[in-house]
């Protein structure tokens, strides 16, 4: 029996069923309680690319330091304390590689090959990329397929029959059949990343040039091309790369030694030096060789990732 002064008894409720009614009280409660939830996960998530990104960059950036430092070494000091800083700057090694291992000749050589087959890569790959990317015709596809199919062939299948081609028209050591040669090996890479950019320009922009009496080589140069400069500079650092470290190319086309590049310069020096033991002068010249490739990246980095974003930004 209840009595009039007692209240009846409430029934107990379980843990679970007190959080359902905590959230149903509260709903932006439990919308928080999922948000920090995914936010652990995600944190540790970031935590752990981002030591993998510090590691990646500690194994990329220490070679190329301890190979600065010791441009600046004697060769006592380069096996004594290898990893230690140098005690003084040795300035003479720079002097030594550049002129008695002749490091002045191959530069000089390399940018002249390098900069010709530069400005022709980019200039004939624009222009076959805008045309592949603008207008339909019988055998577009067809073309566009055999550039890709150009970039999965192996150099080095076409090296013997390369020589003797460029032998037999007189091209075989001079410095244009060399530019002529690094322009077909980059061409086909130039024209497959160029068309799928040009493909993501506005057409209206051509369309009104071409209504204002302006002529398709007129558009292309005064108007498209300019709207490119993303992709032309991002696909011109690649090919500058990849010219400017070439060595299967000239150690087979270029045999003279008054015509060797950098990457002949370079392998000559490692010979000659290992033999004399200038250790110091051999650093000098890799260094050499390296700064160019490195102060082009860094002055167009964001250039280059702009030209590789560009047509997933569309």
């Amino acid at each position: 029996m209840k009595t009039a002064g007692t209240l009846p008894e409430e029934p107990e409720t379980t843990e679970s069923e007190t959080v359902g009614k905590a959230l149903t009280r509260d709903p932006l409660r439990g919308t928080a309680d999922k948000e920090s939830a995914k936010g652990g996960e995600g944190g540790t998530l970031n935590v752990f690319s981002h030591g993998m990104l510090v590691l990646w960059a500690v194994m990329v950036v220490m070679p190329l330091l301890w190979a600065v430092m010791t441009s600046f070494k004697d060769d006592r000091s380069i096996f004594t304390s290898p990893w230690s800083p140098p005690t003084s700057l040795n300035f003479d090694n720079w002097s030594r590689a550049w002129s008695q291992a002749h490091m002045s000749e191959y530069f000089f050589n390399t940018l002249l090959v390098v900069g010709g087959s530069l400005v022709g890569t980019m200039l004939l790959g624009s222009m076959v990329a805008y045309v592949l990317a603008r207008f339909d015709f019988p055998g577009n596809r067809f073309f566009y397929f055999l550039f890709i199919g150009g970039m999965s062939f192996p150099i080095i299948l076409a090296l013997v029959p390369l020589f003797y081609v460029m032998s037999n028209t007189g091209l075989l050591n001079t410095r244009h059949g060399l530019i002529l040669a690094y322009i077909a090996y980059s061409l086909p890479f130039t024209t497959f990343f160029l068309t799928s950019f040009f493909r993501s320009l506005p057409t209206s922009v051509a369309e009104a040039a071409l209504i204002d009496g302006a002529s398709h080589t007129r558009t292309f140069f005064q108007v498209m091309l300019p709207m490119a400069k993303p992709g032309l500079i991002s696909v011109g650092i690649f090919n500058f790369l990849g010219q400017w470290n070439q060595y299967m190319l000239p150690t087979v086309l270029n045999t003279d030694p008054d015509q060797r590049v950098l990457t002949q310069g370079l392998v000559e020096l490692a010979a000659s030096q290992g033999y004399k033991g200038d250790w110091s002068g051999l650093f000098a010249g890799l260094v050499m060789a390296m700064l160019p490739v490195l102060a082009a990246y860094i002055i167009f980095q964001r250039q280059v990732v702009a030209g590789l974003t560009a047509g997933a930004l569309k």
